[in-house]
Formats: C-alpha cells, sequence, structure tokens
C-alpha cells in the first residue's frame, strides 16, 4: 500500500490539474434515469430500470431504444450478473446518439439490474432443442413496452423512433420489429442472436436461423445487422445464415460484416469507439431521414497518466477503456504488485469505486483506487 501511495504522489499535480478541468464532460447534454412503466400482455406492468441521455435543450427528439445483451452462465453466477447488468454499458454509444441531436435511452429488460423482476426469458429448453422463438417474444414485449411508454415523454419525437439491440438485445429488437410497433422507423441489431453457450457454440443454431426467418415474414421497418469478423458469440457464417432467412421472408434489411475488434467482436459496441460503427450507421439513419450531423460538440477529455506499475496487456488497455468512457461515474484500482481493476459503467462514483476495487481485489491482495471519474485519486 505504501508503494502505490508513493507512485500516487507523483501525480498530485497532474490529478489537481485533472480537477480543475469541466465538472462534466457532457456540457449539452442531460444524462439522468429514467424510470419506465411498461404494459405487458394481458394487463401485467412492469417498471423497467433506464437512462436518458439528449441534449439540454427544449424540444422533441428523435428516440433511440437502446437494449442489452444476457450474460453466458448458469445458477447462483446467472443471477450474480444479470443483477449487476447497468443500462450505462451503453454510455458511449448513447453518447455518440445524443451528440447528434436523438434522446438515447438504455433499458433493462424484466430481471436485470433494477428493473422489475422476476427473469422471464429462462425456459428455452435443452441446448439441443431451443425455442427462441419463445423466449425472442418474450424480451421482445419489453422493447415494444418501453417504446410506447418513451414515445410520451416531453422530449420524445413519437413518430420517429430507432430500435437498437446488441446480442439478445439485437435479437429482442428484431422480434420486437418484426410486430411493427407505432412510431418505429428502423431497427439497428448488433451481433443478434441467442443461445451462446461457449465461444464459437452456439445452441441449436438451426433453430436460431429458423427464428430469424419467422421474424421477416412480418418486418417491414428496415433493419440494419452488424456484426464483426471475429464475433466468437455468432460467428459471420451463422450471421449471414440468419440474415439470408430474415430478408427471404421480405423483411427490408442489410447486413454490414466490419472488420475484427480485439479478442471478441462481439464486444465492438460496449466497447468499441463509436468511430468504428458510426460509419456503417450513418447512412441506414440518413436513408430513415434521421439525424446524422453532430449538433453538441463535447470538450476534450483529460490526458491521465497511466499507472506505472500495472502488469501485463489487459491492464494497460483496460486504462485507455477508462480515460476515454465520457462519465463522471468510473474507477480505476491497482495494487502494488501490479494487479488492476476497474468500472466504467457503473450508475454512480461510489458504485464505480466499489467495482473497480472488488475487480481488482479478484487479481491480488492490497488494492487501492488510482482514478475516479476523470481525475487521479487523491
Amino acid at each position: 500500500m505504501r508503494l502505490i501511495l508513493c507512485f500516487l504522489s507523483l501525480f498530485v499535480v497532474l490529478a489537481a490539474d485533472a480537477g480543475a478541468a469541466e465538472p462534466t464532460m457532457l456540457p449539452g447534454l442531460v444524462r439522468a434515469p429514467l424510470a419506465v412503466h411498461v404494459a405487458l400482455p394481458g394487463g401485467g406492468k412492469a417498471a423497467l430500470e433506464g437512462l436518458v441521455i439528449r441534449p439540454d435543450r427544449p424540444g422533441r427528439f428523435p428516440v433511440v431504444v437502446m437494449v442489452h445483451g444476457t450474460p453466458r452462465g448458469t445458477g447462483a453466477e446467472f443471477a450474480a450478473a444479470i443483477a449487476r447488468t447497468s443500462p450505462a454499458s451503453f454510455n458511449t454509444a448513447a453518447v455518440a446518439f445524443a451528440q447528434r441531436g436523438y434522446a438515447a435511452v438504455a433499458i433493462l429488460r424484466r430481471g436485470f439490474g433494477k428493473s422489475d423482476g422476476p427473469y422471464a426469458e429462462g425456459g428455452a429448453g435443452p441446448c439441443n432443442n431451443r425455442d427462441y422463438l419463445r423466449v425472442a417474444r418474450i424480451s421482445a414485449e419489453d422493447v415494444t413496452g418501453a417504446a410506447a411508454a418513451l414515445r410520451q415523454e416531453p422530449w420524445a419525437d413519437p413518430d420517429r423512433v430507432v430500435l437498437l439491440g446488441l446480442s439478445t438485445g439485437g435479437f429482442a429488437v428484431t422480434a420486437a420489429g418484426a410486430a411493427n410497433p407505432p412510431g418505429v422507423l428502423g431497427v439497428i441489431a448488433f451481433a443478434g442472436g441467442r443461445g451462446s453457450a461457449a465461444p464459437d457454440q452456439v445452441c441449436d443454431a438451426e433453430r436460431l436461423v429458423q427464428a430469424a426467418g419467422a421474424f421477416g415474414r412480418s418486418a417491414r421497418a428496415p433493419a440494419l445487422w452488424i456484426y464483426a469478423e471475429n464475433d466468437h458469440f455468432f460467428g459471420p457464417a451463422l450471421a449471414r445464415r440468419m440474415f439470408d432467412a430474415y430478408v427471404a421472408g421480405g423483411a427490408p434489411a442489410r447486413l454490414e460484416m466490419l472488420p475484427p475488434f480485439r479478442a471478441d467482436g462481439h464486444t465492438l459496441l460496449a466497447a468499441g469507439h463509436a468511430t468504428l460503427w458510426w460509419p456503417a450507421v450513418e447512412p441506414f439513419l440518413a436513408s430513415l431521414l434521421l439525424p446524422t450531423k453532430v449538433v453538441v460538440d463535447l470538450p476534450p477529455l483529460p490526458d491521465l497518466p497511466a499507472p506505472p506499475f500495472v502488469r501485463g496487456a489487459t491492464c494497460r488497455a483496460g486504462f485507455a477503456d477508462y480515460v476515454t468512457a465520457r462519465t463522471e461515474a468510473k474507477a480505476f484500482a491497482v495494487n502494488p504488485d501490479g494487479a488492476c481493476g476497474w468500472a466504467y459503467t457503473a450508475r454512480t462514483a461510489d458504485e464505480a469505486k466499489q467495482t473497480a476495487l472488488r475487480n481488482c481485489n479478484r487479481n491480488g491482495a492490497g488494492c487501492a483506487l488510482y482514478a475516479v471519474g476523470h481525475a487521479l485519486d487523491h
């Protein structure tokens, strides 16, 4: 611990300089938690946890409903993972949309994070006999319910809604789009699919392809499907099979296969800079007569010095991602032996501190905070 304090003392002046920067890294934007109250089939209701990032000015903005994925795992491990899900996981993508004049709203489906439960998407069946249609339609209930609720917000343009989802969220927005909900102009599915049991292993892939085909038979809103070439949840061959089945039913759609991203392209939307995927999204939005130009410029981020004693490429890459995360609810922790842990998808700074320390202590004892928000920790 003394070693950490000695190193940190070297950066006190730099930390003070960073702390003197803008009090927020999102001037001109509103970033606020939001409870999304949805109506469900059969008269049920649920409150879904949400987070909105939008321009800080009067008016009605096109809405992007952003829908998360599902962690691998079973039992207690899975339950803990879905409880930790945060709507801030879409922060980078949401900021990119908000800068261009959108109200970007990340929602958590039932059973995830602080949304009402229970988890509603279980019971798909054994790995060799999956009912993907049923579980995708259940997840779509949350998406269509959220879209209907958000259309009532005073800052929402009710006739310009885009559904955007990642992984199981991508399949959820595909299923929701098949119902052609009011106000929805288009659907963007990043790495969409279900049933990834392990890297490059998908349960009952043929049934997944069939489900995509079923959704394509009724969907009429244009869709954009985006995958990375090195996606190890749903690889390029399976992605093309699903897409071909989808458009065979008559659905208007385009498939974009982007270059490899890090070790697993499935993380592109969540971990990649918007410049990597925006060129694929921009013409799609333009075709829907939706905004594509930046209308809210943001200040440069502070250039924090990396911890000089962390070990390995993972910690160095993690700190680079940490620095570019445009949120105050983030923290980075280290220990004297060079282990690290970080959090930049937390709801609050306190939550980020706890998560960063917990992640660091899994890799080594004696962890302390190195940075919080956009400044080094004193």
